[in-house]
């Protein structure tokens, strides 16, 4: 009769144990039907048409590529100035105007001078003849002993006097002559005329100022063609031997990211500046302006084009592993495909052949503790 309680209470304790395994086991059945013993999924990207770049990267400078520093030839008092800057001018234009008293006084009193002198010509010229008169008469007169030898050398001495004094009335005359073409030149020089079509892109003289032009040309604005603009951008001494002239270049302005602006290499300054023990070279070329939206000191992000591949097919580099990518195929399993690459740079590499345009490659990443790909993830299918 004391066995039957016993077994009553270990009846429960089995049932227990039981239902718990059948939970545990229909647990691990719903897990692995519901993506527990999947594999995670590929990071893949299509393979695309594009372009790809082998670039230098450069700071630069936007400046005119041709441009006239204006000066004052002659001193004195800026008296008037006619422009403005930006305004646009032609050659032969007028710019400013220098007080011209002094230059037109100058000019007058030369040529009172040279009128006198001319009209002393005209009295020489007079004298000369009576000389010439006189001493042909005491000829005639010596040959018929009609005279005295003396008188007839002292008419042929006033004969060489007259000529003398003409010769040098004339030389005189002449230095006169000289003189007045300067003065008329630096009165002329009082009207300053553009000497080129451009633009006024600064004024540096003020109207009311006085001008000393006597040791030198002092500068009162400057006149730049704008239509091209030359860009002078700064590369370091690691990147220049990479340059040559005649390559393919372009540059972006801050105000304008998108815009980008073609032009070739012309040339590498050989004497580089030196800031903060940084060497920096040179390049210059220049753009097209027509549209007058480039202006001088702009700042301009400067790309010089080493090499391209225009509308390749291109794949990621972070897809590329010793010449060869992973495939994702359409039933889903990966494979691998040997390529043969062309351009690359830090983003796409060209793909002449291996793989087709659409297809889709796996992008692998590294692990920057071990240097590992999270290719491990799909080893066993590759199997």
């Amino acid at each position: 009769m004391a066995l039957a309680p016993r077994n009553r209470r270990r009846w429960p304790t089995w049932f227990g144990v039981f239902t718990g395994l059948v939970i545990l086991a229909a647990g691990g059945w719903w897990y692995f039907q519901n993506g527990g013993n999947k594999q995670p999924p590929l990071n893949t990207i299509e393979v695309s048409r594009g372009d790809i770049q082998q670039l230098v990267s450069a700071t630069g400078v936007l400046e005119p590529s041709n441009y006239v520093d204006v000066g004052a030839q002659v001193s004195g008092q800026l008296e008037t100035i006619h422009v403005r800057v930006g305004q646009t001018v032609s050659q032969g234009d007028l710019l400013a105007e220098i007080d011209p008293t002094v230059y037109v006084a100058k000019v007058d009193a030369t040529r009172a001078q040279l009128k006198n002198q001319r009209a002393q010509l005209d009295d020489r010229k007079a004298q000369l003849r009576l000389a010439e008169i006189q001493f042909q008469r005491q000829t005639n007169l010596f040959q018929e002993e009609a005279t005295t030898r003396e008188s007839l050398q002292t008419a042929e001495a006033s004969l060489a006097s007259a000529k003398a004094q003409l010769a040098m009335l004339e030389a005189q005359i002449e230095q006169t002559s000289s003189t007045l073409r300067a003065e008329e030149a630096n009165l002329g020089y009082a009207r300053i005329y553009a000497p080129m079509d451009g633009t006024v892109v600064s004024i540096e003289a003020r109207q009311g100022q006085t001008l000393n032009a006597t040791q030198q040309a002092p500068v009162l604005m400057r006149i730049a063609d704008l239509a091209t603009m030359r860009v002078r951008a700064q590369v370091s001494e690691a990147d220049v031997g990479k340059l040559e002239p005649g390559m393919r270049v372009y540059f972006t302005t801050l105000g304008d990211a998108e815009r980008k602006v073609y032009g070739e290499l012309l040339y590498i300054e050989p004497t580089p500046e030196v800031t903060n023990n940084v060497v920096l070279y040179n390049a210059l070329f220049d753009a097209n302006n027509d549209d007058g939206k480039l202006l001088p000191n702009m700042t301009a992000q400067v790309f010089f084009i080493q090499s391209e591949a225009l509308d390749v097919l291109r794949v990621p580099v972070s897809s590329v592993q010793r010449g060869r990518v992973q495939v994702l195929t359409q039933a889903g399993q990966v494979e691998w495909r040997d390529i043969v690459a062309g351009v690359s740079n830090r983003v796409h590499t060209e793909v002449v052949s291996g793989v087709k345009e659409g297809e889709k490659v796996v992008l692998v990443s590294r692990d920057p503790r071990s240097g590992s790909s999270n290719t491990s993830n799909f080893r066993g299918m590759l199997r």
